[in-house]
């Protein structure tokens, strides 16, 4: 008897979002790539569970129960800025773990940091955005630059997430709110 072979369907390509930046950014917030909610809604964090929108809006006033367009008004006036580090990646479904970071393109972060020298504090939605940070962008980024920033790995937004509740994230994600000099760089 034969075995029929398995063929597997090459994962899809996942284009990410024009980022959210206003005039004069501070903050910038940096995820992996959208997932499959946000990509079908066109929207940052559109996930129902995810829990970025509820902690924007506990610490900015972006509140989940505003229009996207609001939210992201709302980010631009505070000066965040919200952006993925890849601009394109195959994967399938959600997971970061899918994602295929061998033939990943990432988004010109050092071209946008070299131009908003505003931006003091640079955040990241999980470690797989700082881990693909640091592999693809803070190499390429100038020493001068890399000075001037400071960094911050905070929990995973994802509903995937779940070592953490929803307000044990909230409390680490107020760092936000503190003193941006005590934030750490990203190893």
């Amino acid at each position: 008897m034969r075995q029929a072979a398995i063929s597997r369907t090459p994962a899809p390509r996942v284009r990410a979002f024009a980022p959210i930046l206003g005039p004069r950014p501070h903050l910038l917030i940096l995820g992996s790539l959208p997932g499959v909610a946000s990509l079908r809604a066109g929207e940052y964090y559109a996930h129902p569970r995810n829990q970025f929108w509820p902690i924007m809006g506990a610490l900015f006033g972006a509140s989940v129960d505003l229009p996207y367009p609001r939210r992201v008004a709302v980010l631009r006036a505070a000066g965040i800025g919200v952006w993925d580090v890849l601009a394109e990646a195959a994967r399938a479904g959600s997971a970061d773990a899918d994602i295929d970071v061998a033939g990943a393109r990432a988004h010109d972060i050092r071209g946008l940091l070299l131009r908003h020298r505003t931006i003091t504090l640079v955040a990241f939605n999980g470690g797989a955005a700082r881990r693909l940070y640091a592999r693809l962008v803070l190499p390429r980024l100038p020493a001068s630059r890399r000075r001037t920033l400071h960094h911050v790995v905070l929990p995973s937004t994802s509903p995937a997430y779940a070592a953490l509740t929803p307000a044990a994230k909230l409390v680490r994600w107020r760092v936000l709110l503190a003193d941006r000099r005590t934030a750490s760089t990203p190893q």
